[in-house]
């Protein structure tokens, strides 16, 4: 077979390479400084992050990091390399006339989107789809990708033709697979159990300034509730893992779990559909912290639904993904 022509990049936010205090705040470092997620002013922000933050948060994290960290490393990184593993064996059996690459990059940490371009370019590689896993567009996620990608080829004379997969919220293939997910916990078909959609929070200041992303995480719950044929009493929408002292979007995840209880509500399922891997904000804030406070509050059941991950449903959905973008790169351009 020719070399390959075409390398698909699934790009995930990121994760620290060890659960390390050293590795977070690494990690933590980039992240943070990331005007597209955190957008204060320069001068302001940046000695809080290193005077304050760098200094307090991540020893505070290591013991959440160790409670995840599986035996392969990070679950994010793990369950996204199998992704594109698993992906990249079944766009070729669906593609006979071209070897097409699949590959995991971080926005953060590693591998980073430059080492996975230079690595599949130097096995001929001339065309690049990057694929951001955020199903939900946001400035904070979507867009920080677009950033990194541009500056990957910021000092190229000439740069290889490439797509950008901009979100897929309300996608039907998206919206069936976690339908299906959903399913396999459902066993009393919702008749006493609350369907929580978590999704993850940003500024309502970004919100304000035109972020699709409240809008499109709504829309993704109502499409999942109505395929499920839910009543709007049995699934709410919260959003979760706010930072810092500005108001976030509401409802807050863990103060509605807190509530939910002296409302009658007993027994939950919650999934994160905005998260395409297992990460730290699901497996441990949701998974640990935000059980605990439900159970503690007087619920009876909790129930995580897992991320998508490296599943057959999942696999099969970016495939789909990949070649609905692929075959218009194969058309010749109108001159």
């Amino acid at each position: 077979m020719n070399k390959p022509n075409l390398a698909v990049v699934l790009l995930n936010l990121g994760t620290p390479d060890k659960p390390s205090t050293t590795a977070i705040r690494r990690y933590l470092a980039e992240f943070l400084s990331d005007p597209r997620v955190v957008d204060l002013p320069r001068w302001i922000w940046l000695p809080i992050l290193y005077l304050v933050i760098l200094n307090i948060r991540p020893p505070k994290l290591v013991e959440k990091y160790q409670a995840i960290w599986g035996s392969k490393g990070a679950p994010l990184r793990e369950y996204t390399e199998a992704l594109a593993e698993l992906t990249e064996g079944k766009i070729q059996k669906s593609l006979k006339s071209e070897e097409v690459l699949v590959r995991a990059a971080m926005t953060y940490g590693s591998p980073t989107i430059q080492d996975v371009i230079h690595d599949v370019e130097r096995l001929g590689v001339k065309r690049f789809l990057f694929l951001p896993l955020f199903p939900q567009y946001s400035s904070a996620t979507v867009g920080a990708c677009f950033d990194k990608v541009a500056s990957a080829f910021r000092d190229r004379v000439t740069v290889p033709p490439s797509r950008f997969l901009s979100g897929y919220h309300d996608n039907v293939g998206y919206i069936s697979a976690l339908c299906r997910s959903i399913k396999n916990y459902s066993q009393d078909k919702f008749a006493k159990t609350l369907l929580l959609f978590s999704f993850h929070g940003i500024p309502q200041s970004q919100n304000s300034r035109g972020d699709p992303y409240q809008s499109q995480c709504q829309k993704t719950a109502k499409l999942v509730a109505r395929e499920l044929k839910l009543q709007d009493h049995q699934w709410m929408l919260t959003f979760q893992s706010r930072f810092g002292p500005a108001p976030w979007l509401k409802p807050y995840t863990d103060e509605t779990l807190a509530n939910l209880p002296s409302q009658g509500i007993l027994k939950v399922l919650v999934v994160c559909p905005g998260f395409a891997t297992d990460c730290l904000e699901t497996l441990e804030e949701i998974g640990i912290e935000n059980r605990e406070i439900f159970l503690k509050a007087g619920g009876e059941t909790f129930q995580y639904i897992p991320a998508l991950n490296a599943s057959q449903d999942h696999v099969n959905l970016i495939r789909d993904l990949v070649l609905t973008h692929l075959y218009p790169m194969e058309q010749p351009q109108e001159t």
